[in-house]
């Protein structure tokens, strides 16, 4: 890979999440560190408003609850059981969120607490909720602040899991990139504590086996990641074609040095562009729960326009599916021309065929999109 290529993924990228690790939010469990925050809430700004450069989208994905809650309660040490950690995460998140927004505020944008657990992403309803809000929010200009919601989850909180929720958010929104900051300059070839001879990595394939072969363990007491999840976690992000940079969180100006095309941290490059990635996913579907068929005026708009599905253009509905499932699309022959992601499940599908985007309303009661399949969640398939 090229230098050019290097510096042209963070300077490329429009849609960005951050996330930021434990003993940097909270100074090695020191308490919220105040200077921080607010010079990443700058940095954030700056990226939002696009100085020196465009304008982009930046969720942010922040640890910290649990450290900070463990502060205000005067424990030293992290407890074990769940009820503590939930009640230290319960404690904590109230400084935390307080923290971002006063902040984000100084520097004239809004913010918006979201707390998710894997629940969340793993139910599809749920899943799809969270992306509308979280793109609603984006487009609104407020930057979102996103941690596990660590006060209800039932499982041991395992050690990484906000690297996987950043590259999990990552996919949620499809974002271009994921930078993941550290108390580590990024990825070496072994842990440089305890060995001097550890080579610095600047640039890798993300899912490369090789890297999970170098990779230490935990880090520090406070955050219980290691440079293995964030090497999973990019892994993970790769899938839906995002890049992941693993950054020191206290270099200076870091986050604007990297979208101006500064090569930093460790560079964990996805194979497979964004769009042909969800695209490639849609169109490798076996299992399908249903269909819809479209008139030939709809049929020509997504075959030769590259138009949204429209219910207007709807003449009928198969099978039973939900929303967010993906379907196939049949011309009025019965071929299969297209398939992708279903805004509407069945039943509200077959109220919709024929029908403009004024009657949604009536006919539902509310309005989730214009569109039965949006042309970004569609794939044409060959035949």
């Amino acid at each position: 890979m090229t230098q050019k290529m290097v510096s042209s993924v963070l300077r490329d990228a429009r849609r960005i999440v951050v996330k930021v690790g434990s003993s940097l939010v909270t100074n090695e469990g020191r308490g919220l560190d105040e200077t921080a925050i607010g010079e990443w809430s700058r940095q954030l700004a700056a990226l939002v408003r696009g100085e020196g450069g465009v304008p982009r989208e930046v969720v942010m994905v922040s640890s910290g609850a649990i450290a900070e809650g463990m502060k205000r309660l005067g424990w030293t040490v992290r407890p074990q059981e769940i009820h503590e950690l939930q009640a230290a995460a319960a404690v904590g998140q109230m400084g935390l969120a307080q923290m971002y927004e006063t902040k984000l505020r100084e520097q004239g944008m809004g913010s918006a607490q979201v707390l998710l657990t894997h629940a969340d992403l793993a139910d599809r309803e749920r899943y799809l909720n969270a992306r509308s809000t979280l793109l609603t929010l984006l487009r609104l200009g407020v930057v979102p602040v996103i941690n596990e919601n660590d006060t209800v989850v039932t499982d041991e909180i395992k050690f990484g899991d906000n690297d996987t929720l950043g590259a999990l958010v990552a996919n949620l929104v499809e974002a271009d990139a994921l930078v993941i900051l550290t108390d580590q300059k990024g990825l070496y070839t072994a842990d440089p504590r305890k060995d001097p001879a550890a080579q610095f990595v600047h640039e890798a394939q993300a899912g490369d086996p090789a890297l999970e072969a170098m990779a230490g363990g935990a880090g520090s007491s406070i955050g219980k990641g290691g440079m293995i999840t964030k090497i999973l976690a990019a892994k993970r992000a790769a899938g839906s074609g995002a890049s992941t940079v693993i950054a020191w969180g206290r270099e200076e100006n870091v986050l604007v040095r990297l979208v101006h095309g500064e090569a930093l941290g460790t560079l964990l490059v996805a194979q497979t562009p964004k769009i042909q990635a969800r695209k490639q996913w849609m169109a490798d579907h076996l299992q399908m729960r249903g269909a819809v068929v479209v008139d030939a005026g709809a049929a020509a708009k997504l075959r030769d326009e590259g138009k949204s599905l429209l219910p207007i253009g709807m003449t009928a509905v198969e099978g039973d599916f939900s929303r967010g499932e993906v379907i196939a699309v049949r011309d009025p022959s019965g071929r299969e021309i297209a398939r992708g992601l279903a805004n509407y499940a069945s039943a509200e599908a077959r109220l919709l065929c024929r029908k403009p985007s004024s009657e949604f309303e009536k006919l539902l009661g509310y309005v989730a999109e214009s569109e039965m399949v949006h042309r970004d969640n569609l794939v044409l398939t060959p035949g």
